[in-house]
């Protein structure tokens, strides 16, 4: 896959990540100048994980967003769509609960989570308004859903920089530092075709959640969304 389109096939999708699965925080921290981790640490600090918890993770990859969920008590349901990410992360971190989900179909009942997660994976997904539909039944009354994806920046000259960066930096480090170059090439496309700020949250509210608020991260080159199930 290298072009960015609203009908993503799944099993396009799972192979480009089964492809990248080895180096996906390597290259990842690379792309990202090294602000993954403090992304990572913004998220966590909005999920508030503590003891007692019961936590979704979807498109957790190997689990480097489900493990300061687990090191903080929750008990976390690391649940991905790309069996290479699942191998990876159960030989990395085997402290780890995974299991192969579909966001659109997940494999749990309603109303047991109280907070759903997914990190850079909700564009990925070939019909996103139904994976924050999905998400919002398997979370129960009072919980809340929180969203970390790639945005547009609010500050339009870095914007155009940084779109720029996407469309040419990101891909030339990519075939450097990856083994599925054509992967990143997506990524880049993905996110300029994905909706800013405001339209997440309004599809968020479409399909339920209520009181959809988010906080940028590093100038909107990141957005957290949070909503809570009425």
């Amino acid at each position: 896959m290298s072009r960015a389109n609203l009908n993503k096939d799944p099993d396009e999708v799972a192979a480009m990540f089964d492809g990248v699965a080895k180096r996906y925080d390597l290259v990842n921290d690379l792309l990202s100048l090294g602000r993954t981790k403090a992304w990572r640490k913004a998220a966590t600090k909005i999920i508030a994980p503590k003891p007692g918890m019961k936590i979704l993770d979807l498109a957790a990859g190997p689990g480097s967003s489900s493990e300061p969920l687990h090191k903080a008590g929750a008990t976390v349901f690391a649940t991905d769509f790309s069996e290479g990410m699942l191998a990876v992360g159960r030989k990395t971190r085997p402290y780890l609960s995974f299991s192969k989900a579909d966001a659109l179909n997940l494999p749990f009942e309603a109303d047991i989570f109280d907070v759903v997660t997914i990190s850079y994976g909700l564009r990925n997904t070939v019909d996103y308004p139904k994976a924050l539909a999905e998400a919002l039944r398997v979370t129960k009354p009072g919980g809340r859903m929180v969203v970390v994806e790639f945005s547009h920046p609010t500050w339009r000259p870095f914007r155009s920089i940084y779109m720029e960066y996407l469309m040419k930096a990101l891909p030339a480090i990519a075939r450097k530092t990856s083994s599925n170059p054509d992967a990143y090439i997506y990524l880049a496309e993905s996110i300029r075709a994905w909706p800013d700020q405001a339209g997440l949250a309004a599809a968020m509210e479409k399909a339920g959640w209520s009181q959809v608020s988010w906080k940028n991260l590093t100038g909107g080159v990141v957005a957290v969304h949070s909503g809570i199930k009425g």
